[in-house]
């Protein structure tokens, strides 16, 4: 384990055609030759708000249990909305994968981490793969945006008109302009699920108010059904967000870590 990470803020991963798209970038300081597995990470804030530094307390544990971490933004409501968001997210994995060799990464081993909005883009993301119609043209489209394992903290995992589905949100939580039944599956990770999806581990909040717990537990159900490995860890008793607090937070980036040291 690393004492020490390095940090690089706001490098350049992508463009938009109209303005770059930054990340902050965490390494260990002194790891051992050899590459190391990279790490994608995407903030919540219901597409609409928040930005990379939200998860930079994960990139700095990946980085002292020797993992290469990328904390990605991508562009917001009412900038973008959805696949715009994936473009983005995938374009950040393209460019993790395209600079692995500076970066000290296995190009073979790289997984995407979400929270909330987050953890919904980075299951579309693992499930998507190399899916052309979504990669968007935020550079390196040469390279492969498969993620070898994904984890999703209180994820939005299904949309309808009201969010009266068991475990779905209002469709217009993600829509700024109103959608179609065909949009809303195509942007419903649970509609997604195949076989060859990566191995998952899902996190949620028993008093989750924003995001149904039933989101992540009917996900989990899917990807078990499907044969893929999959774990999920209800907290009980509390609320969205709620590793934001020291003492969970570090539980679950623990807890992660134990997974992707199996997975990757």
């Amino acid at each position: 384990m690393s004492a020490r990470v390095e940090i690089e803020d706001g490098v350049v991963f992508g463009t938009t055609g109209v303005r770059d798209l930054r990340a902050d970038v965490f390494r260990p300081a002194d790891h051992s030759d050899g590459l190391l597995p990279g790490v994608v990470f995407v903030h919540g804030g219901s597409w609409r708000t928040g930005d990379r530094t939200q998860l930079r307390g994960y990139g700095v544990l990946v980085g002292r249990r020797g993992y290469v971490g990328m904390a990605t933004e991508y562009r917001l409501i009412p900038e973008a909305t959805y696949p715009e968001n994936l473009h983005d997210v995938k374009a950040a994995i393209r460019w993790m994968r395209a600079n692995a060799g500076e970066l000290g990464v296995d190009p073979n081993r790289i997984a995407v981490h979400g929270n909330s909005a987050g953890g919904h883009l980075a299951l579309l993301a693992a499930a998507t793969g190399d899916h052309a119609d979504l990669e968007g043209d935020g550079g390196n489209n040469d390279v492969s945006s498969a993620v070898q394992a994904c984890i999703a903290i209180y994820p939005p995992t299904l949309f309808d008109d009201e969010g009266w589905e068991v475990g779905a949100r209002p469709s217009e939580a993600l829509f700024e302009n109103g959608s179609t039944p065909e949009i809303r599956d195509a942007a419903s990770p649970l509609l997604r699920v195949h076989a060859d999806f990566p191995p998952t581990f899902l996190v949620h909040g028993t008093a989750d108010e924003l995001v149904p717990p039933r989101a992540s537990l009917r996900m989990y159900d899917a990807l078990i059904a499907a044969g893929v490995s999959t774990e999920l860890k209800m907290v009980a008793d509390q609320p969205h967000a709620f590793d934001a607090e020291p003492t969970f937070g570090r539980q679950v980036a623990n807890e992660i870590v134990h997974f992707l040291d199996r997975y990757l």
